[in-house]
């Protein structure tokens, strides 16, 4: 496969391609000003020399105007060198020529309306290996006399050596300027795309141990700092995402060697020695409760990871709120009642949702502010409903409070407050992150929130 190449190189060429485009345009601007320049500057030395034949012409005698005219535009055109002139009468006949120098038939006898009066535009010719550049015009005679046609003409030798050695200076000055500009344009798109080969080179040594790795953004230009802003924010996405995912894998491997280790060190009791049917009996309960503790574990577990692909689909029908949270409480209250809690609920609402689901939830609230209420404490539900487009249900429990830091990492997996308090006393720690995904599911929010001892969590649903 061929390599495409790189951004720098592309980058000089473009770069070179635009400055050869305006050095190239700016040396044909620059020649064709000097040929209109000499061009100009020889209509102007041929229209004086028109003008001083003209002068001579008309200073001739009326009664033989040819006698002494070829002496008079000599002595007049002494020191003009490279001028050939030729002057010819009405029928045609030389009257004066100081070159042999064949003039163009256009010039000397014009279009069909003649020769203008004032000398036109010069026309340019080639005549024996030579250039010449030349104008024509119809002058008055004196009083009574024909008319003349007067051609001047210029040799251009001079002209065009001069202008050879122009072009060739200013095209390798033009060369000179393509291949300097083309290398300060490589080093300049070099030297500007140096923060992205940085981030390139950072991009390569990033791998999982290794996330803190960032772009220092005050240095970058401008035009890429959004670049690098977005690049340090994805880098601290992805550390946080391997953290959070080292600490889950760490967590789960904990809460699944629990029950492992149990269920193995009770079949090894069970097999060490002959046993009757009841303390086997006893044994497999025992077993059974683990069986069911890993169960539950990891249909929580798939629960979550349906609802962080978005495959969760709850139903769309009207709970209501007091129908659910009742028999929630009933269930409960025996456990309230052996820690000593009270629990209370106050206000009603509607929601549109799934039942089971919003049970769950309910249920995985209660049960968590049950497992962190001291005894003598108090558990209150209530149901907010606005009447707008949601409803909210506040369940509060008194107890220790925590820090601002803990509240929003409260509904993360297998996140505890504190990583040395007993595990298997707490259930899995699944609960609140299933109570985030259902709320989610629905189109909802949840909070927490710890003020003077009360921890809370609002959940915000939308309204039937």
């Amino acid at each position: 496969m061929r390599r495409r190449p790189s951004l720098t190189v592309r980058l000089a060429l473009l770069f070179a391609a635009v400055s050869t485009t305006v050095l190239l345009a700016l040396g044909a601007v620059i020649g064709y000003l000097v040929e209109e320049h000499f061009e100009m500057l020889d209509l102007v030395e041929l229209s004086g020399k028109m003008l001083q034949i003209q002068h001579v012409l008309g200073k001739a005698r009326a009664s033989s105007p040819s006698a002494d005219l070829p002496r008079q535009l000599n002595d007049a055109l002494v020191g003009d060198h490279g001028l050939s002139v030729t002057v010819q009468s009405s029928g045609g006949r030389v009257v004066y020529s100081n070159a042999e120098l064949d003039f163009p038939p256009g010039l000397l006898h014009g279009g069909p309306g003649g020769l203008p009066s004032k000398p036109p535009r010069p026309a340019t010719w080639e005549a024996a290996g030579r250039s010449f550049r030349g104008i024509a015009a119809a002058l008055p005679a004196p009083a009574g006399a024909p008319t003349y046609t007067v051609a001047l003409a210029l040799d251009q030798a001079h002209h065009q050596e001069f202008t050879s050695a122009f072009r060739r200076i200013l095209w390798a000055a033009i060369s000179l300027g393509i291949l300097l500009s083309s290398l300060l344009g490589w080093l300049a798109a070099r030297g500007g795309l140096a923060p992205i080969r940085a981030i390139a080179d950072i991009a390569r040594g990033i791998s999982a141990q290794r996330l803190d790795a960032r772009l220092p953004v005050e240095q970058v230009p401008v035009e890429i700092e959004d670049l690098a802003v977005s690049f340090n924010d994805m880098l601290a996405r992805l550390e946080e995402s391997f953290k959070r995912l080292s600490e889950f894998s760490s967590d789960i491997a904990h809460e699944l060697r629990t029950p492992v280790s149990n269920l193995m060190t009770q079949t090894q009791v069970a097999v060490s020695k002959a046993r009757n049917a009841d303390e086997y009996r006893e044994i497999l309960y025992s077993n059974l409760e683990e069986y069911d503790r890993l169960a539950r574990m990891i249909a929580d577990m798939l629960f979550i990871a349906k609802a962080d692909n978005h495959l969760l689909t709850p139903r769309r029908e009207t709970v209501a709120l007091g129908a659910e949270i009742d028999p929630l409480i009933d269930f409960y209250q025996a456990l309230a009642d052996e820690q000593g809690v009270s629990m209370a609920r106050s206000g009603d609402g509607r929601i549109v949702g799934d039942a089971l689901m919003i049970r769950r939830a309910l249920s995985n609230l209660l049960s968590n502010a049950i497992r962190h209420t001291p005894r003598g404490g108090t558990i209150t539900i209530t149901v907010e409903a606005s009447g707008g487009d949601e409803v909210r249900i506040r369940v509060a429990n008194t107890g220790e409070a925590i820090t601002a830091e803990h509240l929003p990492r409260l509904f993360d997996r297998f996140y505890r407050i504190d990583p040395a308090r007993s595990r298997g006393a707490e259930g899995a720690g699944l609960g609140l992150a299933i109570v985030k995904s259902i709320v989610e599911a629905h189109g909802g929010k949840i909070a927490a929130s710890c003020a003077d001892g009360v921890t809370a969590f609002i959940v915000s649903l939308p309204a039937a």
